[in-house]
């Protein structure tokens, strides 16, 4: 696997290496002796996968401590933006995003490390969306910022109108409204 360095610290784009023939494919979606050694050592609990149509977007979302998750996501059929925004305060990309466009077809995954909002639009017809998590989902534990906060200003090339929002996602607080449950200084992996 070759493992992308983003503009964020942290934040990578994997994309594994792939073998193809006429009778198809296979890649190696997740290896932990290689994810430990070349991203991070890390222990997944919990496997999500969920199904969304054209314009979905889900996020920004994120657990608190003691709760808090590291996500390895990819999709397995169709295209999504995907976005990891840091809000760990004192952070010196606080306030900032990554996104990454991940494809049944690319096969990249994207790991959003712990202290980071997550959230994915679809940009295809359809799309199944995949990811590992380091923790347990606790909704007590849940938190979110707004999907168009004006400050984080994330193009998430669909327009506007076409967005379809659960209810929860409608009424996330700005980044600014919120206290960042996360420490810079604080290694949030001890």
């Amino acid at each position: 696997m070759e493992v992308i360095k983003t503009e964020i610290d942290g934040v990578v784009i994997i994309e594994p290496k792939i073998f193809e023939d006429s009778r198809g494919y296979f890649f190696e979606s997740y290896s932990k002796r290689d994810f430990d050694k070349q991203v991070r050592t890390i222990q997944f609990v919990q496997d999500n996968e969920s199904k969304s149509s054209y314009g979905v977007l889900r996020g920004l979302h994120f657990q608190k401590w003691p709760f808090v998750q590291s996500k390895l996501v990819r999709v397995l059929k169709g295209r999504v933006l995907d976005v990891a925004v840091d809000i760990r305060k004192g952070s010196p990309t606080y306030g900032k995003n990554v996104t990454c466009e991940l494809t049944g077809e690319n096969h990249r995954m994207f790991f959003i490390p712990r202290g980071f909002a997550h959230g994915f639009c679809v940009l295809s017809e359809e799309a199944v969306f995949q990811y590992k998590c380091d923790e347990f989902y606790h909704p007590e534990s849940e938190g979110a910022i707004a999907w168009n906060d004006p400050d984080l200003a994330i193009d998430w090339q669909l327009p506007a109108d076409k967005i379809i929002l659960s209810e929860r996602d409608k009424k996330h607080p700005f980044l600014r409204d919120i206290e960042s449950p996360f420490d810079f200084n604080i290694d949030l992996y001890a």
